[in-house]
């Protein structure tokens, strides 16, 4: 898996659990609290692509749709291969989250079951527990 289909699929993960906890079934479970933040920031950058848009939309409401997962997965991996700064924005929320797995938040490798595999190195700096 190339580095940024790997953040994708994190941010993609991230994003399930932000609606699942906004939607109260996962409410107080999680340490860090940029869910919300990172929907947002997601639905500004893909403001005006329809495809993409409604790519958030659906997995914000149907969190366990995996091929709503999916299609967000390659609308976020795109936007981020064509803006830097937005790619870099992504590294760094999901850094935050990991880091906050520490005091509490779950990003587990469950959550991030079915991303893409590629032939290539996968690298993943800080400390996953996969657990």
């Amino acid at each position: 898996m190339d580095p940024v289909t790997a953040v994708a699929a994190a941010g993609v993960a991230l994003v399930v659990k932000g609606a699942l906890e906004s939607a109260g079934q996962e409410a107080g479970r999680s340490g860090w609290n940029g869910g919300a933040r990172l929907i947002e920031r997601i639905r500004a950058r893909f403001r005006g692509d329809s495809a993409a848009e409604a790519a958030l939309v659906e997995v914000t409401r149907a969190p366990d749709d995996e091929s709503a997962q999916h299609a967000l997965e390659r609308s976020l991996a795109a936007h981020m291969l064509l803006d830097r700064s937005f790619e870099d924005e992504m590294r760094r929320m999901v850094d935050e989250a990991v880091a906050a797995q520490g005091r509490g938040a779950q990003v587990s490798a469950a959550l991030i079951k079915n991303s893409q595999v590629f032939n290539e190195k996968v690298e993943i700096k800080g400390d996953w527990n996969i657990s």
